[in-house]
């Protein structure tokens, strides 16, 4: 898979031309409204076409298998696809192996070197062996490159139908699917955040191996709440309770608790830390799992409200896995800034894997942008928008695409119908990519989206060009 950034003057058959891709693939691939018209400084994958497949309407696993010379299994192990029949228009799909033609003074050394596969894998595949000679012109087989395994985890704030549907589409790119969806009482007890129900996004999560997180906050009337916190953290009795109420909620389908207690008073640091051991002595036993998700901190004594009771050492030692929220640079309240610059994002891991096992850590990494009014005027909030709706903004307003390379994220500028300048930023490939080259290198658990509910076909291709997803179902 490539990206390619559109140069001003090109087209869609320049761009399929030069890198010998249909155009409908392209258009496919990138949820592109037509072929008609394209952003300077947009990036769009491109499919390689000996290497990769775009799934098209009416296409099953087999007919792909046929078209491509495929082996059938293979097909499916290499794209952990689960359920053969639920493909759909767009996705993605990886070729076991793709036919290589011999150079003069090629070897099959030298071939593994380029391709970047193990010398065994060229043995198997063409039925060869150290020994066997090559000559010009041959055709050979090349294994598709073995990606490194992951965790990851997807954050829903939705449990309508239609995501429900959406669940049963993606779920095969998750460990986890996490419904922001219950919160803790100051009775012990568990609520529901309006009328959600995780029931209905449950078994389409499992179809595709996917399992479901119980997320518990302390959101109360609209934001989290601090003495909602404390009043279970200061209280061992109510904590059993809770506790209690967690073994019954996690029994109807979950695989564990993930908690996500924001604005945690800095005197309940400790709290929370003896809190969540407790949690693990009691769930660990029913086979269930305990993580958190952490404010970003830049180090341990870090001021301010949200980072305080966040103790990343102690809570690295006592829960499975930690989701660090690196997200939310560009918050709606703020400034116009990147979502997630992972210039900064690297600092929060630069300080992380010294008190936390990479292995321990999921990256938090955003699946949408924000559209602010321009000039900045305090007070003024911005809209969230999916990375789609933020190009179909540069599309109504025939702008191009800028590209910050610092904190590799897209953005644009506008002006609306009544005069007002708009500035937008948001998450396409290229920023997505740069996000899970940030996993391999600093060798975490794998990466945690916020939010599901927004669309954006791109990071699904990039996500399964980078990562095999680690299914523990």
């Amino acid at each position: 898979m490539k990206i390619h950034v559109v140069q001003y003057g090109e087209n869609l058959w320049l761009i399929s031309q030069k890198y010998g891709a249909a155009i409908n693939q392209i258009v496919s691939l990138n949820l592109l409204p037509s072929a008609n018209k394209l952003l300077p400084g947009e990036a769009l994958m491109i499919p390689e076409p000996s290497k990769e497949y775009v799934v098209s309407r009416g296409d099953t696993l087999y007919s792909i298998a046929q078209k491509t010379n495929s082996a059938f299994s293979e097909l499916q192990r290499i794209n952990q696809i689960s359920n053969p029949d639920a493909l759909f228009p767009g996705e993605f799909l990886i070729l076991p192996s793709f036919s290589y033609t011999i150079q003069s003074g090629d070897n099959l050394w030298k071939i593994s070197q380029k391709f970047g596969v193990p010398l065994q894998s060229l043995f198997e595949m063409n039925g060869l062996n150290q020994n066997s000679m090559l000559y010009a012109g041959q055709q050979i087989k090349i294994p598709a490159l073995e990606r490194p395994e992951a965790e990851v985890n997807a954050y829903t704030t939705s449990t309508t139908d239609s995501e429900r549907q959406k669940v049963q589409q993606l779920a095969q790119y998750f460990t986890y699917l996490s419904p922001f969806t219950h919160a803790v009482t100051k009775e012990g007890t568990i609520t529901t955040l309006g009328s959600k129900n995780d029931q209905v996004l449950i078994p389409a999560a499992k179809s595709n191996q996917a399992a479901t997180l119980l997320v518990l906050t302390n959101f109360a009337n609209g934001k989290f709440d601090s003495d909602l916190a404390a009043a279970i953290l200061r209280d061992p009795a109510l904590q059993d309770k809770l506790i209690g109420n967690i073994l019954t909620e996690l029994r109807k389908g979950y695989s564990g608790v993930n908690f996500d207690f924001e604005y945690v008073n800095p005197e309940d640091r400790d709290n929370y830390s003896a809190f969540l051991k407790k949690v693990v002595s009691k769930l660990h036993p029913e086979g269930f799992s305990v993580s958190t998700a952490l404010a970003p901190k830049l180090k341990a004594d870090q001021k301010g409200l949200l980072y305080e009771a966040h103790d990343y050492k102690a809570q690295g030692q006592i829960v499975d896995f930690i989701v660090l929220m690196t997200y939310e640079w560009g918050w709606a309240g703020g400034p116009p800034l990147a979502i997630a610059p992972i210039n900064e994002v690297r600092k929060v891991l630069d300080y992380a894997v010294t008190v936390i096992p990479a292995n321990k850590i999921m990256m938090g990494a955003p699946l949408y942008g924000r559209d602010w009014k321009i000039p900045w005027q305090k007070g003024t909030i911005a809209r969230t928008i999916s990375p789609i709706d933020a190009r179909k903004l540069a599309v109504r307003y025939n702008v191009p695409i800028n590209y910050n390379y610092t904190y590799e994220s897209p953005y644009f500028r506008y002006t609306d119908e009544s005069g007002q300048q708009h500035e937008v930023w948001f998450e396409d490939a290229r920023s997505m990519k740069a996000k899970m080259d940030t996993v391999k290198i600093y060798q975490l658990r794998g990466i945690s989206y916020w939010e599901l509910a927004n669309e954006f076909p791109q990071n699904w291709t990039v996500q399964r060009n980078a990562f095999r997803v680690k299914k523990i179902l």
